[in-house]
Order: C-alpha cells, then sequence, then structure tokens
C-alpha cells in the first residue's frame, strides 16, 4: 500500500512543479525527484512555452537625448516574449542498499526578448512604444550536469550531494541606449562550477517525504565583444548565478490521493550582468543591463489522485508574489500566478506523464517607466521514465 501512494507522485510532482514563466531568469526548478525512483530509471523531458506579454506608454530620460525633461513614450510595445522549448533527462541506479547516484541534466536559466521592429523609427520625439525599444532584443542560454550521491543513513533519512557544471552563453541589444547610436554585447560560452547538497525524511507507508536542497552559486567569466554605434570593444564580464533553497514534501492523505507542495527561493538580489561599457551609456541611474533588487520566493501546492491501476491526475497551483522592484527591459515580469494540469500513464516498465500550465503574470514596470500587465504564459511538458 505504501509503495502505491508513492507512485501516485512519482511520475507527476516535476510535471506539475514545472513553471512556464520564474523569477528572474529561472526557466526550470531544479528537481532531485529521481534520486526517489527505485532501482535503475532513467528519463527524458520537454517543455514548450508560449508566453504573452506587453507594455504600455513610458517616460525617456532627458538625459539620453540631451533634453532638460524627460520625454513621453506612448503606445505598445508588442509581444516581446519569445517563445522557447527547454529538455532535460536524468539517471539514477543503486551501488549498495543505501548508496545511489543519479546524473541530472537541465536547461535551468534563460532568456528570449525581442521587441517589435519599427522601420518608421528615426530616434527622435515623440516616441512610441515601438519605435523606442525597435528590436532591442536578448538571448540567453544554459544547460547544466548535476551530479549526486546519495546515502540512506537510517531512520527514514538520506543526505545527498555533489558537483554541479553549468554552461552559460549570451547577447543583448538595445537601440534606445542611446537613440541612434545603440549597443550590442555579445559573450562567448562560460563553463562553471558549482555544488548542491541536501537531507531528506521519508516514511514510505505513508508516501511521506520532505527534502531540503541547497544550490551554491556559480561564478562564469566571459570574453564579451560590446558595440557602440560602430565601435567595437573587447571586454571581460563576470556573473554569479544566484544561490538557491528548495523545500518539497509530500504526504498520502488516503490510499489513493497525495497532496505535494514546494517552497523555492533563489538570491536574485545579489544577481547582475554588467558589461563594462554598458552602465557608461545608461545614465542618470548607470544600472547593469541585467539586475534585481529584491529576491524571489515560489510557492506550489498540489494533489495528486490515482484514477486506475495505469492511470493517475494532478492539479496544482504556484504562486510567487510580486516584487514591485523597478525591472530592466529585456525580462519585465514581476510574480505570477499558475494553474497546472498533469496526468501520468504508467507500465511495468515505462512511465509517461504529460501536463499543462497557464500562468497569470505579474505587472511590472520597468527603468523607462513603461507598465507590462495582462501577460501570460502556457507551458506543456513531456515525461518518459524507464526502468531499466
Amino acid at each position: 500500500m505504501g509503495h502505491n501512494r508513492s507512485g501516485i507522485a512519482a511520475g507527476l510532482l516535476s510535471v506539475c512543479c514545472l513553471p512556464a514563466m520564474a523569477g528572474g531568469l529561472e526557466r526550470n526548478i531544479p528537481s532531485i525527484a529521481t534520486l526517489f525512483e527505485e532501482g535503475r530509471y532513467l528519463e527524458f523531458s520537454v517543455t514548450y512555452v508560449t508566453p504573452d506579454l506587453s507594455g504600455d506608454d513610458g517616460a525617456v530620460p532627458g538625459s539620453f537625448i540631451g533634453s532638460p525633461v524627460d520625454v513621453p513614450i506612448t503606445g505598445n510595445t508588442g509581444d516581446l516574449l519569445e517563445d522557447y522549448a527547454t529538455f532535460g533527462a536524468s539517471f539514477k541506479a543503486d551501488i549498495t542498499d543505501r548508496i545511489s547516484y543519479a546524473l541530472i541534466f537541465s536547461q535551468p536559466l534563460g532568456a528570449n526578448t525581442e521587441y517589435e521592429t519599427d522601420p518608421t523609427a528615426d530616434g527622435a520625439p515623440p516616441f512610441t512604444g515601438t519605435e523606442i525599444y525597435n528590436g532591442s532584443n536578448a538571448e540567453l542560454t544554459s544547460y547544466e550536469l548535476t551530479a549526486i550521491l546519495s546515502y540512506e543513513v537510517g531512520g527514514g533519512f538520506r543526505v545527498y550531494g555533489g558537483p554541479v557544471a553549468q554552461t552559460i552563453e549570451a547577447e543583448a541589444e538595445l537601440t534606445f541606449i542611446p537613440p541612434n547610436v545603440g549597443y550590442r554585447v555579445e559573450s562567448d560560452t562560460s563553463l562553471g562550477f558549482g555544488f548542491m547538497g541536501g537531507v531528506a525524511y521519508e516514511i514510505p507507508e505513508f508516501a511521506l517525504r520532505a527534502s531540503l536542497t541547497y544550490r551554491s552559486s556559480i561564478s562564469h567569466e566571459f570574453d564579451t565583444e560590446e558595440t557602440i554605434g560602430t565601435t567595437v570593444v573587447e571586454s571581460t564580464t563576470d556573473i554569479d548565478t544566484p544561490q538557491s533553497l528548495t523545500f518539497d514534501f509530500q504526504t498520502g492523505v488516503t490510499q489513493i490521493t497525495l497532496v505535494f507542495g514546494q517552497v523555492h527561493w533563489v538570491d536574485w538580489s545579489e544577481f547582475e550582468i554588467s558589461p563594462p561599457n554598458y552602465p557608461l551609456l545608461a545614465p542618470p541611474n548607470n544600472r547593469p543591463l541585467v539586475s534585481y533588487e529584491e529576491d524571489y520566493i515560489t510557492y506550489t501546492l498540489g494533489v495528486a489522485q490515482r484514477l486506475t491501476e495505469r492511470w493517475a491526475g494532478s492539479f496544482a497551483v504556484t504562486w510567487e508574489p510580486q516584487t514591485g522592484q523597478e525591472l530592466t527591459s529585456l525580462g519585465p515580469v514581476d510574480g505570477r500566478i499558475g494553474l497546472t494540469a498533469g496526468a501520468r500513464y504508467e507500465t511495468d516498465r515505462i512511465r509517461i506523464s504529460g501536463g499543462v500550465t497557464y500562468n497569470f503574470l505579474g505587472d511590472a514596470e520597468n527603468v523607462l517607466l513603461t507598465d507590462y500587465d495582462g501577460g501570460s504564459a502556457l507551458g506543456v511538458g513531456l515525461r518518459i521514465g524507464f526502468k531499466l
């Protein structure tokens, strides 16, 4: 009976907790669910997300254009968030009765922002939303491999940890800082290393499990090429991806029903991307290209129900409170509420899980006082697991 209870959530939890958009640049909250599979287990996953977000009005600081006063921006920016897909894979195996290991591949961080291009833009007031942002864009791609060693110490407790290898590459273009000049930056691919670790407690007969997982910051050093107008400058840019702490829990409430949840904190207030020459072009605040004033905390609560011997379903609600901070133009999303429905089909050897999530994105304001509201993101996910 205990095993059946545990199995309800095993193939669903990672799908249900999948965010379509998350705080900062986070796309997938790291999961250690593979560690708790029985025996040898291999899993592949794919996610596709379609976001929708646009902004209205704003003001260009007079210092950008040599004016003694700020110049209003009118009109809409157009949809600025591009569709994207992420892929993942994981493998778990036992070494002894108490020791096991897992390898987890993911794409945890990312950005795909592209404002609409206005072919009539002349870089002079009066400005419209499409004109002032005029094709500004950003793209960030990451890949991460985590190796975990787990040890069951007894009494239901397990400790785990291991190294994390992460690659990041990015590029961005801003047409409005300053107008008629433009700014572009491209980086090479940086490889950085960090670590993760945690502790878990389980009572299998009640399908009860609680875990606390810490992931360290990872330092990167990029060779960057900054283009200001027609001038190209070679530079070096350092970033530290943020540390995080995640609490997961699940418990059986009947023989066929589980309640699960998660609290996920990310130290985004310590993160910034600031190529050396960019702040010199961005008076009066001289802000980095990307930065956050506040951390983000994401809460998830859900229920999973076994429907038949092979089918199970789930529903989860995710809440990421708004921080009210002023954001940069390349990622103006502040908070969200997400609704996720999932289903799982399982045979003796194969487990197929799928989910659909719809997120209501929180309202935000950027450094040019453009208001972004009414945004949404629709995501679908599929996971296929094999018991080897």
